[in-house]
């Protein structure tokens, strides 16, 4: 697995900037605009299961399930992204992310925060 495969977050010049924090340094928060969230629930496939419950067995990590947490993070951000974009926002403080079991059968992960409208000060 390459670094792409386990890693996430926003290009350098994004239009949207996504922080976990209550500020941007050099930026004023001119409009609160309110919570978004981008949500995505995932199932694995019976093979990366029987894979995992294998590997188990002799311990490790299990790269299959990474790569699908990494993937199913990204894919909650990119919907955060688009709701804050949608609503106007250039700028999402606070950001966090939630994960549970969706019913047993799948993963489910949320990404949300406070979309905002900033400028440079």
């Amino acid at each position: 697995m390459g670094i792409e495969d386990y890693g996430g977050g926003q290009p350098p010049q994004a239009d949207v900037l996504v922080v976990t924090t209550n500020d941007i340094p050099g930026h004023q928060v001119t409009q609160v605009i309110g919570e978004v969230f981008g949500l995505t629930v995932r199932s694995r496939h019976i093979g990366s299961q029987i894979g995992a419950g294998l590997k188990s067995l002799v311990g490790g990590e299990l790269k299959g399930l990474t790569k699908t947490l990494v993937e199913t993070r990204n894919q909650a951000l990119e919907r955060l992204v688009e709701q804050a974009r949608a609503r106007g926002a250039n700028a999402v403080l606070m950001t966090r992310f939630d994960v549970s079991e969706a019913a047993d059968v799948g993963t489910e992960i949320c990404a949300y925060g406070t979309a905002a409208v900033v400028s440079r000060s």
